[in-house]
C-alpha cells in the first residue's frame, strides 16, 4: 500500500537535451509544407517548458545538459535562452543547469551573462548547491569537453542529511543505443551516493530507469528526426513532507511529433483503395497527436498483388500520400514513404521455369541469410561521385540499411521474373 503524504513539500521540473536551435532532420521541402513551424520547433518546445514552470508554480527547474545543440551560429540563440530565464526570474523560479557534450565548456565560444536566478555548475569539480527556504541539496558537474570518458558520479559529494538530495548528471549510464558512451556509470554507483533522485540527461528516450532511488531520463523536449518518434517533454516531480518522491509525471512539450505509421495493405486492391486506407490511417495518427504538427513515415506492409506497381512508382506513391495528408484538418508532414510489402508469388513455380531463374532465386535466398558485402567496384564508383550524391549512396549501403536495400532489389527482380522480362 503506498505511503500517505500529508503535505506536498515542493515540486520541480526536470528537463534535458533541449538542443535549442537544432535543425529537424529528414524533412524534404514540398509545396504547402509548414516550414516555419519546423524551423522553430526546438525554441517553441523550450517556451512550453518555461510556460509549464510558470503555470505549475514550481519551486525550481533542473536542466541536465545539452541546453544548446553546439556552438552558437550567432548570439540569437543565447539571447533567446536568457530571455526565457528572465521570465522565470520574474516569477522567483531558480534554475540549475549543467553542461553536456553538445554545450561543453570547450564547445561554446560565445557567452552571455545569465540572470542571477540561473546557477551553472562547475565543469572542473562536482559541487553542491543548497536552496534557500527548502531542504534541498543539488549536486552536479558539467562537461569540460565534448567527450568525457571517466565516471563523474564517483566524485559527487556525499548526501546532505535531512535534505532531499538530487544528483544532476549528463551520462549514458552503462550504454544506450544511438548515444556515445559519455560519463559512464552504473546504477550501483548512483545508489551508493544515497541521493533520493538522479536527474539525468543525454539519452533522448524518456524513461524511469529505477525508483529506489529514482533515476530518470526526461528525454529531449523536441524530437528531431524519425528515430525520436513519440511524445517528448519533461518530468514534473512532486516531493512529500517525508522527503520522498510522490510522483514524477511526464509532461509533453513537443510541438512537432514524429511517428512511424505502418499500413497493412494485404488483400487490398485496386490502388485507389490503398490510398483510401492510407488516408484513414493518417487521420487517426493526426488525432492521436492532439493538435501537434505530425511528421509521419508511412510504411506499407503485407503481402500484396500491388507490390511491383508500388515499387516502380515511389514518387507517385509519395505524392499521393502527401495528397491524403493535405485532407486531414490537423497538420501532417510526410517525412518519407517506404514499401515493405511482399509480392504474392509462387517461388517454386518460378524456380521450375528454367535454370537461370532458379539460379537467380537461389542467389537471392543466400544473400538474405548471409553477410551482404559491398563489391569492390561499388567502392571505386563512390570515389568519383560528387559529395552530395556519395553521401546518399553511402547511407543506403550502410550495414544497418543493407537488408532494406536487398529487399528492394529482390522485389524488383522477382517482379521482372514473374513478368517474363528475363
Amino acid at each position: 500500500m503506498p505511503a500517505l503524504h500529508l503535505l506536498t513539500l515542493f515540486r520541480f521540473l526536470h528537463a534535458a537535451d533541449t538542443h535549442i536551435d537544432s535543425p529537424l532532420e529528414g524533412l524534404d521541402i514540398y509545396d504547402g509544407a509548414p516550414v516555419d513551424a519546423l524551423r522553430g520547433a526546438t525554441r517553441a518546445a523550450f517556451e512550453n517548458l518555461v510556460r509549464l514552470a510558470l503555470d505549475e508554480k514550481v519551486d525550481f527547474l533542473l536542466l541536465a545538459g545539452d541546453v544548446y545543440d553546439g556552438d552558437w551560429k550567432d548570439f540569437s540563440t543565447g539571447l533567446f535562452f536568457t530571455r526565457q530565464m528572465a521570465r522565470l526570474k520574474a516569477a522567483g523560479i531558480p534554475v540549475y543547469l549543467i553542461a553536456g557534450n553538445h554545450d561543453a565548456a570547450s564547445v561554446l565560444t560565445r557567452r552571455l551573462s545569465l540572470p542571477d536566478n540561473v546557477q551553472v555548475f562547475s565543469t572542473r569539480v562536482a559541487e553542491t548547491r543548497l536552496l534557500d527556504g527548502l531542504p534541498v541539496a543539488i549536486h552536479g558537474r558539467g562537461f569540460p569537453h565534448r567527450a568525457v570518458p571517466e565516471n563523474l558520479a564517483l566524485d559527487y559529494p556525499a548526501r546532505q542529511p535531512g535534505r532531499f538530495n538530487i544528483g544532476l548528471l549528463h551520462t549514458s549510464l552503462t550504454g544506450a543505443p544511438g548515444h556515445d558512451a559519455y560519463a559512464p556509470c552504473s546504477l550501483a554507483d548512483l545508489a551508493g551516493k544515497g541521493y533520493q533522485y538522479w536527474a539525468l540527461g543525454h539519452v533522448h528516450q524518456p524513461q524511469v530507469v529505477a525508483r529506489a532511488p529514482w533515476v530518470v531520463y526526461p528525454g529531449n523536449s523536441q524530437g528531431r528526426h524519425i528515430r525520436e518518434a513519440g511524445a517528448r517533454g519533461c518530468r514534473l516531480v512532486t516531493v512529500g513532507d517525508d522527503l520522498e518522491v510522490v510522483d514524477a509525471e511526464f509532461r509533453a512539450l513537443d510541438v512537432v511529433r514524429w511517428a512511424r505509421l505502418e499500413v497493412d495493405i494485404s488483400g487490398i486492391n485496386p490502388l485507389a483503395e490503398v490510398y483510401t486506407r492510407i488516408g484513414a490511417e493518417l487521420a487517426g495518427a493526426a488525432a492521436a497527436a492532439e493538435g501537434r504538427l505530425l511528421a509521419v513515415r508511412v510504411v506499407l506492409t503485407g503481402v500484396s498483388d500491388l507490390h511491383a506497381a508500388l515499387k516502380r512508382d515511389l514518387p507517385g506513391l509519395r505524392a499521393e500520400c502527401i495528397n491524403q495528408a493535405q485532407r486531414v484538418p490537423d497538420g501532417l508532414w510526410i517525412e518519407t514513404v517506404e514499401v515493405r510489402t511482399a509480392p504474392r508469388q509462387n517461388l517454386a513455380d518460378l524456380a521450375a521455369r528454367d535454370d537461370l531463374t532458379r539460379i537467380v532465386l537461389e542467389t537471392l535466398e543466400q544473400a538474405a541469410i548471409g553477410e551482404l558485402a559491398v563489391p569492390v567496384e561499388i567502392g571505386d564508383l563512390l570515389k568519383i561521385l560528387p559529395a552530395e550524391l556519395r553521401d546518399d549512396v553511402e547511407a543506403d549501403l550502410a550495414p544497418s540499411r543493407r537488408a532494406d536495400l536487398l529487399d528492394d532489389v529482390r522485389g524488383i527482380l522477382l517482379s521482372a521474373l514473374e513478368r517474363g522480362e528475363g
